[in-house]
């Protein structure tokens, strides 16, 4: 097993040739990356929700920053997945740092059924109060998930998808997002059913990073939750 300070040259490599290729403008940020970013944003502004998908260890350097050019967005959820392998301690920090930024956060852990259905149940609530709000008996809701790679945006969405199916016809109609470890593997926005009365969709999309990243210590942070490293409020 490597040693401490052996993971920690690792890991300064690692970070020195994610600066490296941020600065030449190449790597992660290649076309299919731009595509994305420009298909996410010209749909955000018809969605009726956004969940923000991060990871619960690192909060903020996680953030997606194409968020910033909409900040008249009327409903954010931001959902911290992976909790189980975050400080509990911290994760309710976060809670009300969110809850101070006028977001709506919720904790989950995509590898969890029972976290998931509390997810569901939550988005379910929140669609309830959207459509009495807006004095609209049964209605179709588009909530879209956005996020950088490997945050669980496709895990999520195929787990609420699965427990959000109503009738025993819709069963045979699965239709499933790519999960995979590797980052950029879902190329397209996918639309997937969770709810009905009124309908809810799920718009998935691929993750995107910035296309420059200047920040060492968010490189550092992004490379570091693979050993288990997490932010602290």
């Amino acid at each position: 097993m490597a040693t401490a300070s052996t993971a920690s040259r690792i890991t300064r490599k690692i970070v020195i040739a994610v600066k490296k290729a941020a600065s030449r403008n190449k790597g992660w940020y290649d076309f299919h990356m731009a595509a994305a970013s420009g298909a996410i944003a010209q749909r955000l502004p018809l969605v009726d929700l956004v969940a923000e998908i991060r990871d619960a260890r690192i909060p903020l350097s996680s953030e997606n920053e194409l968020l910033r050019d909409f900040p008249a967005l009327s409903k954010r959820i931001v959902v911290m997945n992976k909790i189980d392998l975050a400080d509990q301690t911290q994760v309710k920090g976060w809670m009300r740092y969110f809850e101070q930024q006028n977001c709506i956060p919720y904790g989950v852990n995509s590898h969890n059924k029972d976290s998931v259905k509390g997810l569901l149940n939550f988005i379910q609530a929140q669609v309830r109060g959207l459509c009495k709000a807006n004095h609209h008996a049964s209605e179709t809701i588009t909530i879209m998930l956005v996020g950088i790679p490997n945050v669980g945006k496709s895990a999520l969405a195929n787990s609420l998808h699965q427990m959000g199916r109503i009738s025993a016809a819709e069963k045979g109609r699965l239709k499933h997002a790519t999960v995979s470890p590797q980052p950029g593997e879902t190329k397209d926005i996918s639309s997937f059913k969770i709810g009905s009365h009124p309908n809810i969709y799920l718009l998935d999309t691929p993750g995107i990073l910035p296309r420059m990243i200047h920040d060492a210590e968010l490189c550092s942070k992004l490379v570091l939750t693979v050993q288990g490293q997490s932010e602290t409020v």
